[in-house]
């Protein structure tokens, strides 16, 4: 397997754990909300909070889609770097607010990570284009 179907692979695996995990969170944020790690859920109008949460990893889930449908490959390796940081803050929420150490470690630091991986990967894979495309034409003489 190519490093490009692998890395492939894993964006669009990527993708699809965010779609459902935002999908999740608008559709029903009180069964999915214990998931999350925090020891308590939002009571009163704090529950929006948690559709917010929702939109915010569908949106980056699109902006992943469409850079990877596009074949905007270098661009898709810095922004899941980018997004990856979401998933750190959302580590650091649940640790700062008393949450699962289980969950923030492994699901959000492990998410994060791989996303990291993810995208030096791809940054590694598109390396030799962004190099070439720098290089200008020899000129004849």
């Amino acid at each position: 397997m190519s490093l490009k179907t692998a890395n492939t692979a894993l964006t669009t695996a990527f993708i699809l754990f965010i779609l459902w995990f935002g999908g999740e969170f608008i559709l029903s944020p009180e069964t999915t909300a214990p998931g999350f790690g925090l020891p308590n859920r939002p009571s009163g109008d704090g529950g929006g909070f948690l559709v917010v949460k929702g939109i915010r990893d569908v949106v980056m889930a699109l902006v992943l889609g469409i850079l990877l449908v596009t074949g905007h490959r270098r661009a898709l390796g810095w922004v899941l770097l980018v997004e990856a940081l979401a998933a750190y803050g959302d580590m650091t929420t649940v640790l700062a607010h008393h949450g699962s150490v289980a969950t923030a470690l492994g699901v959000h630091c492990l998410t994060a990570t791989l996303m990291v991986v993810n995208g030096l990967l791809i940054m590694r894979e598109t390396r030799t284009v962004a190099a070439a495309a720098a290089t200008p034409a020899p000129q004849p003489a």
